[in-house]
């Protein structure tokens, strides 16, 4: 159970004063370790690696506890002090974060699991996880300078994307397959986002922004093309810990396309540990895709550090349709390095048990959702998971998004070669 000490995270807390923000001392490359300059515009590292904001966590360790966190504002900015903002000006936020972990007593039980929790990121401000993502970029860089955004988006990030520009006065181009949800097709419009369709995937739409930014000026906010969407995604992690009391559950189950959650995470375990919050020991991390898009679970059964494209990707869980990722390395390390697994569902089991998730806990999840509850059962036939486990299932948009979306009939592994 949560500590009662925590705020409750069903119900808003006034903002109240906490440390001003310090921000991160450099920005490190994933692949090399070498270190970047944090405060101008930088994109991946010259490895073609993403970037990682770094902090003096040593500083902060004895100074930065979990007590402090106590009566702060109930939004991802409680954790400022590993967070990269520099100037509390520039923050532009839609009240992000701290969603609610729901115990589900219920689809444990049909899960066969100790405990369960979700982790429902659709209460977020426009419906989905990557609001957490686009806070802290678009706040970035409107500190650093940027005039106009632009992204390729499978769909919730474009929506996301477009709110937040539109808080900080900042145009935003998105670019999207034509076959994104309506619902969000009409969100990105509404929220004043200047949209491109397209036919193709998500990477066609990242060559189009790549054209743009480079006659335009614009600022790719690309999935981990920029060093800031990670740091909103990884106060999930703190979140989780904080809202079980000061510890991590046996096992994360999270619906990967380009995986920054994941990652995010991870990084936010790494950093809790130089805190001193947490030891060693960390969830299981688990990676699912669909199975007609599923280049990390290929790699990882040919225990493969990289990834690779995957050809022909098709599935009607938009946000899954991902088919290259350049996190791979750092999902795939996180999966491993956790004794955690990645495996892929088809279409027809993310909607079976999105009506299960629906009939036994309440909420209305995305297919991204539907796909980590189905994701149980195997992992639990293959020894991955234990019925003694307590997991969290991450819910990372509302099925509202989908509504009017049919799964397609796929077969129950991943076959394309890519």
């Amino acid at each position: 159970m949560p500590d009662p000490s925590m705020p409750d995270p069903s119900v808003g807390t006034p903002m109240t004063t906490f440390p001003p923000p310090k921000g991160a001392t450099h920005l490190e490359c994933t692949r090399t370790g070498t270190r970047h300059e944090s405060e101008t515009l930088q994109g991946v590292s010259p490895a073609g690696a993403p970037l990682f904001a770094r902090y003096d966590l040593e500083a902060l360790r004895g100074h930065f506890r979990p007590e402090d966190l106590v009566g702060r504002r109930a939004d991802l900015w409680r954790y400022a002090e590993v967070l990269p903002v520099r100037d509390p000006a520039a923050i532009v936020s839609l009240g992000e974060g701290w969603t609610p972990l729901l115990e589900a007593p219920r689809l444990a039980s049909r899960l066969g699991v100790r405990v369960c929790h979700v982790k429902d990121e659709g209460q977020n401000p426009t419906a989905s996880f990557k609001a957490r993502g686009m806070a802290l970029a678009v706040s970035r860089a409107r500190e650093l300078g940027a005039t106009a955004l632009a992204l390729p988006t499978a769909g919730n990030a474009g929506g996301a994307a477009a709110a937040y520009g539109a808080a900080a006065g900042l145009p935003v181009h998105v670019v999207a397959p034509r076959d994104t949800p309506e619902p969000i097709i009409a969100e990105i419009r509404a929220l004043g986002g200047h949209l491109t369709l397209l036919d193709g995937l998500i990477s066609d739409c990242g060559r189009v922004v790549r054209e743009g930014a480079a006659e335009h000026g614009w600022w790719d906010l690309s999935t981990l093309k920029e060093p800031y969407r990670v740091e909103g995604k990884k106060t999930m992690g703190y979140e989780l810990f904080e809202q079980l009391g000061g510890r991590l559950p046996d096992a994360i189950i999270y619906p990967t396309g380009g995986g920054t959650g994941l990652i995010g995470m991870w990084k936010a375990f790494d950093e809790m540990e130089a805190l001193g919050w947490i030891d060693g020991r960390r969830p299981k991390m688990v990676s699912v895709q669909a199975a007609g898009c599923a280049p990390m679970v290929r790699a990882y059964e040919a225990g493969t550090e990289d990834a690779g494209f995957w050809e022909g990707a098709a599935t009607y869980a938009s946000g899954l349709r991902v088919p290259g990722a350049i996190g791979d390395f750092l999902i795939l390390r996180a999966v491993r390095a956790s004794g955690g697994a990645a495996l892929a569902v088809t279409d027809r089991e993310m909607e079976d048990w999105v009506e299960i998730v629906g009939a036994t806990t309440g909420i209305f999840a995305a297919p991204e959702g539907g796909a980590v509850a189905a994701a149980v059962p195997p992992l639990l036939e293959r020894g991955i998971l234990s019925a003694d486990d307590e997991v969290v299932l991450f819910n990372t948009g509302s099925g509202l998004k989908y509504v009017g979306m049919t799964p397609l009939e796929l077969g129950t592994t991943p076959t394309q070669t890519g």
